[in-house]
């Protein structure tokens, strides 16, 4: 019986189109880490955070510094809110969510330019960032499986 390795039962694409397809991937995308490197890097980052989810969940933690926006108000909201001149970097709840995905969806049809953040406000939290919450500021240490705990930043 011959068995075939699932890793490259689909070859992998040529080089020139992975690169593309990479390049690509970093228009459309920011990770949590680089976000927060941004915002503490003082002044002026570049962009804005817009929290895409539920007040309840709003309250419960966000990013600091991020304009609460749920997915189904934009339409509405985003003009009032947010410049058209500046990026937008929304975020969900995590990976398993596609919220950021769908807000990031709005406001592109509504003329912004427009990353997710990837992972979200799970990853934000885990990696030990600090966040809002109603009754304060707080902040969890930062979980070995997504984060070096001895190390400024990963180093990717």
């Amino acid at each position: 019986m011959i068995t075939t390795n699932p890793v490259l039962r689909v070859a992998p694409a040529a080089p020139a189109d992975a690169a593309a397809y990479f390049r690509a991937s970093l228009a459309f995308h920011a990770d949590v880490s680089d976000v927060a490197a941004a915002l503490a890097a003082g002044g002026d980052p570049g962009f804005v955070v817009v929290d895409s989810r539920s007040t309840e969940s709003w309250d419960q933690g966000h990013v600091p510094g991020a304009v609460h926006l749920p997915t189904a108000l934009i339409p509405g909201q985003a003009a009032h809110l947010l410049d058209p001149a500046v990026p937008v970097v929304t975020y969900c709840w995590g990976p398993g969510c596609n919220g950021a995905t769908r807000a990031a969806l709005a406001l592109a049809e509504l003329g912004y330019q427009v990353k997710e953040m990837l992972g979200g406000f799970e990853y934000w939290v885990r990696e030990g960032f600090a966040y809002e919450t109603w009754q304060g500021t707080e902040r969890h240490p930062a979980d070995r499986l997504t984060a070096p705990v001895d190390a400024a930043d990963c180093g990717c």
